[in-house]
């Protein structure tokens, strides 16, 4: 099973989420906060290459400079969650065989840039999340709801609350 970036991403926002995703449950066609996304994407960044599918299993969504990957969020609101996704990919493309790879998170609506390094210690927690993934995916059901504050915007609410 490849495990995509965005499994990671949800992996870290909630476990259940992944595990609809992963199950081909998808909600995010009705969710305004997607939409808002999508249109972001369209008009930051118009002068990059975009969306840069490998193995149809990482999506970068642009690269600077031949080695810089850069991830484009809304919000900080859920910044771990696209820390570790673009943590992933620099693992990802590393086990590929392609060093020296370095990543920026951007946010275009604050205006700001976080640089992001892959640690020793990262390759370790992503080989675990991994297999965890695996292990999530599998479950007969999904896991328990989380009762987070990010519950209220998720596109899966209706689903888990209803």
């Amino acid at each position: 099973m490849s495990i995509t970036g965005i499994m990671i991403y949800y992996y870290f926002i909630c476990q259940r989420r992944l595990w609809y995703f992963a199950n081909q449950i998808n909600m995010e066609q009705n969710s305004e906060l997607v939409k808002i996304g999508k249109i972001l994407d369209e008009t930051t960044y118009t002068k990059e290459k975009k969306q840069i599918l490998i193995d149809n299993t990482i999506n970068i969504d642009f690269i600077k400079n031949g080695a810089v990957l850069h991830e484009v969020k809304k919000t900080k609101a859920i910044e771990e969650a696209g820390i570790w996704q673009i943590k992933y990919y620099m693992y990802y493309l590393e086990n590929k065989g392609i060093d020296n790879i370095s990543a920026k998170i951007d946010f275009p609506l604050l205006r700001q840039t976080k640089e992001v390094v892959l640690e020793a210690e990262d390759r370790e927690i992503l080989d675990n999340v991994t297999k965890n993934i695996e292990e999530i995916i599998e479950m007969d059901k999904p896991p328990q709801i989380i009762n987070s504050n990010i519950c209220k915007k998720c596109s899966y609410f209706d689903l888990c609350y209803v």
